[in-house]
């Protein structure tokens, strides 16, 4: 066999093949093919047995199949409970697009280019994003995208120009694909995306992890903090933000108020379920609900939950709409 390697320039010459055994020819074949991938490819390496049973048993026909497999496979302890959730993300990830994870325009958190500093900085804080859309004149201008990181670059330099610290802006047709949608933010190494509708207006945005959150749940952020670190915060412009999870006699205690109750029946434990009980569904983020003296508005809702509002005394917005 070591002569074979020394006959491979014959090989070069095909009225030569038929003077060499079949099997030469096929193991030279072989090591000269220069895509024998190929060729593996259309192989069939299936014993007969196997045959029989695919005949008997065919594959599955659609993704609902594919997702009871995967739980009968949890079921069986072949895979754990992460994984399956992770694998029917995926799963579920082909058929959803863009539009149906947004923010819708009327809800994104935007900063003006005009705004003053102190103005933006507020916003910055009040929200807890790290990047903003920027928009100039018309909300529907967005020029570009805003670190909030960067916006402190301003109070070592008040004289540079806010433009200067603008990023460039990636928009999407609303109905792209989330595949597609997350293979682009991978490529760009971005993580944000405004959506534009069929007439080229802002729909909404995405982010990256809006996407990856199809597919393995819900992501721990900077708004996911323990529950023993504390649920309200006093923040230095006279608002406070609570957490969703805080009881409700813990909002009543520190504000000193009382939420007021259908016939006395006390079944809402948390601030977040008696908000979403008044609304009469889970409130997006933005909307503000007043009660007991309180400007309560959503900050954060993520997994069929509010995470965080911010809480604003009646007196309190008064004054700072009179100082406005």
């Amino acid at each position: 066999m070591g002569s074979v390697g020394k006959r491979l320039p014959v090989w070069r010459n095909p009225l030569s093949l038929a003077s060499y055994p079949l099997l030469h020819v096929l193991h030279c074949k072989t090591v000269s093919d220069p895509h024998p991938a190929r060729h593996a490819e259309r192989e069939d390496k299936r014993t007969f047995l196997q045959k029989i049973v695919e005949f008997i048993h065919p594959g599955l026909d659609s993704k609902d199949e594919l997702i009871e497999t995967l739980a009968e496979a949890e079921d069986n302890e072949v895979i754990g409970t992460e994984a399956r959730v992770m694998l029917e993300g995926v799963i579920r990830m082909a058929d959803r697009t863009a539009s149906d994870i947004m923010v819708a325009a009327p809800r994104m958190d935007v900063l003006d280019i005009e705004a003053p500093y102190a103005e933006m900085l507020v916003q910055v804080i009040r929200t807890a994003h790290s990047r903003f859309p920027v928009y100039e004149g018309e909300r529907d201008n967005i020029i570009g995208i805003l670190m909030a990181k960067d916006l402190l670059k301003l109070q070592r330099s008040p004289s540079m120009n806010v433009r200067a610290l603008l990023r460039a802006v990636t928009f999407a047709p609303e109905t792209k694909g989330l595949y597609d949608l997350l293979r682009e933010f991978r490529a760009n190494r971005n993580h944000m995306s405004i959506l534009v509708d069929e007439f080229g207006s802002v729909a909404g945005l995405v982010t990256m992890e809006d996407v990856l959150e199809e597919i393995v749940g819900e992501i721990e952020d900077e708004f996911d903090v323990p529950e023993e670190d504390g649920d309200i915060f006093a923040l230095a412009d006279n608002t406070y933000r609570v957490a969703g999870h805080t009881p409700l006699e813990r909002v009543e205690e520190e504000f000193q108020v009382t939420f007021p109750r259908e016939d006395g029946v006390d079944e809402f434990d948390t601030i977040g379920g008696w908000v979403s009980h008044e609304v009469g569904r889970l409130p997006k983020r933005g909307e503000s609900l007043q009660a007991a003296g309180l400007k309560l508005t959503v900050l954060h809702a993520k997994g069929g939950a509010v995470r965080w509002f911010q809480v604003t005394r009646a007196s309190d917005e008064g004054q700072q709409e009179h100082a406005a």
